[in-house]
């Protein structure tokens, strides 16, 4: 049985990618923010159902040593670092914090696996923000990084660490460049998970307008679920390569509006405000991918459409918006929890190792 290590367990990427590797017979353990253990309710929403199936580790990407014990504990084949600070905006108003999390976490656990585990495979979870400001159109392996956001410059500094661990020291090193991935299980600071979570809010009266940054903006959206599946594939190869994982359309955040809307019979434009506060410092206009690669090598097609993407986030958001209004009587003072697919209880003991 193989034995895989992932951070950022509690997210998006890192539930979905749970998911899938267990059913492929793999041992899964992930590293956790000792802040989680002080609300298990809300930071493990996305893994409640698979918690019984899991063995969880208190580390903190800022923290070597913490890195260094797990790794120095517990053998691993793969592991995937998904962990980091991304929510773009933030990464403006912090971008100290984004740098020192998302930099030095990614070398700390490079530095740790080459210390104790260097035939383990690593796997670093890159973002199409290194393009930034684009070169060419669509994006692909060999297209140059110009950054635009704190957040872009720590992930191209990721990028170059995992192929320098990669080329100095023959480890098992890759990169997937991910283009925008989403779900019914994203965070909701992020705007595809504020339109469908609004757009629920709005058709049950508790919500009468939306306000957002550059409608125009075209991004390359795909669903989670698809994107982690190209993940462990990354690692399955003979050679490590990078790859660029995407689905070659591209989307406005306008058309993400409409679709959404007219999921529930409404028009977005008598309710979408647009609200300058939320343009980027440095806007990026547009993200269009190109996965020949990933489709050649590896096997890989999204299954997912845009038109299902969003109507899954906006039919989750829904039933999520339904169960809330009959678990308090008072839909709209219930703060959103992050996984509308499972609510277990978490009363019972966590599986966290020695």
């Amino acid at each position: 049985m193989k034995k895989a290590l992932i951070t950022g367990l509690t997210g998006q990427d890192g539930s979905y990618l749970a998911e899938h590797l267990l059913s492929l017979g793999y041992e899964v353990h992930g590293l956790v923010r000792r802040v989680a253990l002080e609300d298990p309710q809300r930071r493990f929403n996305r893994i409640a159902h698979l918690l019984d199936r899991l063995t969880l580790h208190p580390a903190s990407l800022e923290s070597y040593p913490s890195i260094f014990h797990v790794v120095s504990r517990h053998e691993f084949d793969e592991c995937y670092h998904l962990a980091a600070q991304s929510f773009v905006a933030e990464s403006f108003a912090d971008g100290f914090s984004t740098m020192n999390t998302n930099i030095n976490g990614t070398h700390y656990l490079l530095a740790a696996l080459r210390e104790l585990q260097p035939q383990c495979r690593f796997y670093f979870a890159g973002s199409s923000e290194m393009f930034g400001k684009v070169k060419e159109t669509p994006q692909k392996e060999t297209t140059p990084f110009h950054p635009r956001s704190p957040y872009g410059i720590s992930k191209v500094a990721g990028f170059d660490l995992t192929r320098n661990y990669r080329e100095a020291y023959g480890m098992y090193c890759v990169s997937g460049i991910l283009f925008n991935h989403e779900s019914p299980r994203r965070g909701f600071e992020f705007v595809t998970r504020k339109i469908s979570s609004a757009v629920a809010r709005i058709k049950h009266g508790q919500q009468s307008e939306l306000c957002l940054g550059n409608l125009e903006a075209q991004r390359d959206w795909g669903h989670a679920k698809d994107y982690v599946r190209a993940m462990h594939l990354l690692l399955q190869q003979e050679e490590p390569e990078d790859f660029v994982v995407a689905t070659g359309e591209s989307h406005s955040v306008r058309e993400f509006c409409e679709l959404a809307f007219a999921e529930v019979g409404l028009d977005y434009r008598d309710y979408v405000v647009k609200d300058e506060k939320f343009y980027r410092p440095a806007e990026v206009e547009s993200l269009l991918g190109d996965s020949k690669k990933a489709h050649a090598a590896l096997g890989w097609q999204p299954q997912y459409t845009f038109p299902q993407l969003v109507r899954d986030m906006v039919h989750n958001d829904l039933a999520e918006h339904l169960r809330r209004a009959s678990d308090y009587g008072d839909i709209g003072n219930v703060i959103p929890r992050g996984n509308p697919e499972v609510q277990p209880s978490l009363d019972h003991k966590l599986p966290f190792a020695a």
